[in-house]
Formats: structure tokens, C-alpha cells, sequence
């Protein structure tokens, strides 16, 4: 029996600790730079050395965020405690990086209006569901039309970060919008039924204890792909939900055509979803379980977004009176600046065109040099 490789071994382990998806691939990636990194070798040659050498070559070559080299120390403290079973001391003494404290970024209620406005097709319903409800982006794009109760509002979040379930509200102005949407799923489903294919990945072993929910409308993305693929572990033409770079791409041209200064992510929505709840005088506790975050804490940036200017400080400037307003209209600035003298009236001669016919006075300090240069400047 051939000896598995040890990258599919990693992904057992990964698999019977229901690590998702993008976990398993983010640190199998670690892993294949971090044996690359060494030339090769098995990660068994390897020691605390080679360890630090590949994270500090992350931190000062690569220049990677304190989140990513974090990344990349778990997934190898995963390879040598749980896929090598190694149980060494200086595992446990590896230091994490400092992650520092950062700010989201929040839009406007304007802001997200023309973001929004600036979308069409999918990628404006799912802006608006992560803007509406607060949720991810992965977490719009894996619902299914059984997660929306537009009688009630809501709608359920499976397996959300952390593998937790959430019940989140539903705005009411998407109510026509979703129904619309689930119609045209339907639609979508029945074409591809006749065509003899229509099934969708289900999770976990629902395929095999519930065989018929593979070709139940109710159990369809609400966000569906354009095209089919097949699955690898049964061979069966399925449809995956929208993938989420196409939301990416479309919200960040979107951003660009709207003229918005700020970075806008689609995470971007949640941040803006948060901090206008609180805006509006809502419990930190009830954003709290509408986000879905474990700690109250985390809840608790936003609580800063709110401040306005310095911490909520009014600033002296914005007490003083009798300033003059602000112009109009910038003046247009002169290709060539005129020559300074202090006491010049104003000349009605025309300005010279050509540069070579202006001769600056010797400045020291902004004053014009005279003849008498020494005695000017001990005035």
C-alpha cells in the first residue's frame, strides 16, 4: 500500500476537525512554502530554526501583514503537532505577531446609495443583502432559497463563521426584489431539469441521507452560477453558487465609478451596516447578535466609527467667528509666477510671454535684495 503523501494527510486531519473549506487550502499552501522555502526538505529535517528563518523572511522580506504571518505559524503548529505528531517544546514558545489596531472603513448612507446605485444584475442584490442584513460576503453568497422567510423578515445564516447558524433580519425593501429573484431561480431549476441535470452540492452527508433534496428547488443557491461543473466525488453535473469575485469585482468598479474616495470592500457594507444601526440609537447588544460575533467586544470598534472628528471633540477652529469664506472657485494658477516687490503698484503693461525676459529680485528669507544688500538686511 503506497505511503499518502503528506499534504493529503494534512487534509484528513483538517477534514475530521470540520476545518472549512478555505482553511484546508490556506494552510496547505503554508505548508507547500514552507517546504519550498527550505529547498525541499521534509518538514521532519526541520526544526525551531528553519521555523523562525521562513516567518521572519515572511515579516521582513515579504513584508506581510501581522494576520498573514499568523496564518502561516498556525498552519504549521497544525503540521507538526497534529499531521507529524511532533511534540516538541519549542512549539509552544513560537511568538505571534502583534496584530495592531485598525479602524474599518465606513461609508455614508450616501455613499453606500451610489455604490448601490452603480451596480445591476446579481452583484446589486447581493450589495444590498450585505448592506440589509449585515452579513459577509461568503455568507450571501452560500444562501438558499429555504434561508429566506420573506413573510417574517428574516433570514437564517448557516454555518457562518465559526460554523455557527444566525437568524438576521430581511429589509422590506427587498421582499419584491428576493421574491423576484427566487421566481427566476425556479425558472433556472426547472430548465435545467429538463435538460436532465439541475442538482446542487449539499452539505455534508446530505446527499446521501436525503438523495431527493439533490434536485429540490428549495434547497437551490439564491444566488446561482451561470454554468455547471462537475462534481469530483460523484462525478454528477452540479451548479455552485455565484462565486464571490465576481461580487468583488463589480462592487470595486462600482466604487470607482461612484467617485468614492475610500477603499470600498464588500466587507465594507458590513462595517457601514453596523455603524448606522448604532447611528440610529440601537443596543450594541442587538448589533451584536445581528453580526453574529461571539464577543461583545468585537462589536465594540464600531462604537469608535461614531466619534466624530478626534474622539468627539469640537474643535476651536469651528468656534471662531467673522473667518472669511471659502472661495468660490480656485483661481487658476499662472504658468509663470510675477516677479515680488513689495511695494509695486499694479501694472497695466502687459505680461511678457516669454520666459527669458522675467528676472527675479534675489530673495533672502522673502525679502527683495537692493543694491545695497548688506545694509537692507540689517534693517
Amino acid at each position: 500500500m503506497p505511503t499518502p503523501r503528506l499534504l493529503d494527510v494534512m487534509r484528513e486531519r483538517l477534514a475530521l476537525r470540520r476545518a472549512s473549506p478555505h482553511t484546508v487550502t490556506a494552510y496547505t499552501q503554508w505548508v507547500r512554502r514552507y517546504i519550498r522555502f527550505h529547498g525541499g526538505q521534509h518538514p521532519r529535517q526541520l526544526g525551531e530554526g528553519h521555523m523562525t528563518t521562513f516567518l521572519s523572511h515572511l515579516a521582513t522580506d515579504r513584508h506581510v501583514a501581522a494576520s498573514t504571518q499568523n496564518q502561516a505559524l498556525a498552519a504549521l503548529l497544525f503540521l507538526y503537532r497534529e499531521v507529524l505528531d511532533i511534540s516538541v517544546g519549542w512549539l509552544d514558545a513560537m511568538v505571534r505577531a502583534k496584530r495592531p489596531s485598525r479602524r474599518p472603513n465606513v461609508m455614508s448612507r450616501d455613499e453606500v446609495r451610489r455604490v448601490i446605485a452603480a451596480l445591476d444584475g446579481a452583484p446589486q442584490l447581493v450589495a444590498m443583502v450585505l448592506y440589509g442584513s449585515g452579513l459577509r460576503l461568503m455568507e450571501a453568497c452560500c444562501l438558499r432559497i429555504k434561508d429566506i422567510d420573506l413573510d417574517r423578515g428574516e433570514l437564517i445564516v448557516r454555518s457562518g463563521k465559526g460554523g455557527r447558524d444566525r437568524l438576521t433580519m430581511l429589509p422590506a425593501t427587498l421582499g419584491p426584489r428576493l421574491a423576484e429573484q427566487i421566481r427566476r431561480v425556479q425558472v433556472l431549476h426547472r430548465r435545467d431539469r429538463a435538460a436532465g441535470r439541475g442538482g446542487v452540492v449539499l452539505p455534508t452527508a446530505m446527499a446521501r441521507k436525503m438523495p431527493a433534496a439533490l434536485y429540490d428547488w428549495r434547497w437551490h443557491w439564491l444566488f446561482p452560477a451561470t454554468r455547471f461543473y462537475r462534481e469530483a466525488q460523484t462525478g454528477r453535473m452540479v451548479r455552485h453558487h455565484l462565486h464571490e469575485s465576481v461580487i468583488q469585482r463589480a462592487v470595486a468598479r462600482a466604487a470607482q465609478a461612484a467617485g468614492i474616495a475610500k477603499r470600498v470592500t464588500c466587507h465594507t457594507f458590513r462595517h457601514s451596516f453596523a455603524t448606522h444601526l448604532l447611528e440610529a440609537g440601537y443596543d450594541i447588544r442587538t448589533v451584536q447578535e445581528l453580526l453574529g460575533h461571539r464577543d461583545v467586544s468585537t462589536t465594540m470598534i464600531y462604537t469608535h466609527v461614531l466619534n466624530k472628528g478626534g474622539r468627539g471633540v469640537r474643535s476651536p477652529l469651528d468656534g471662531l467667528e467673522g473667518l472669511d469664506p471659502p472661495p468660490s472657485a480656485s483661481p487658476a494658477i499662472e504658468a509663470t509666477p510675477a516677479p515680488f516687490a513689495p511695494d509695486a503698484r499694479p501694472s497695466t503693461r502687459p505680461m511678457p510671454t516669454a520666459p527669458a525676459q522675467i528676472t527675479s529680485p534675489r530673495l533672502v528669507d522673502g525679502r527683495a535684495l537692493k543694491a545695497n544688500w548688506r545694509r537692507d538686511l540689517r534693517r
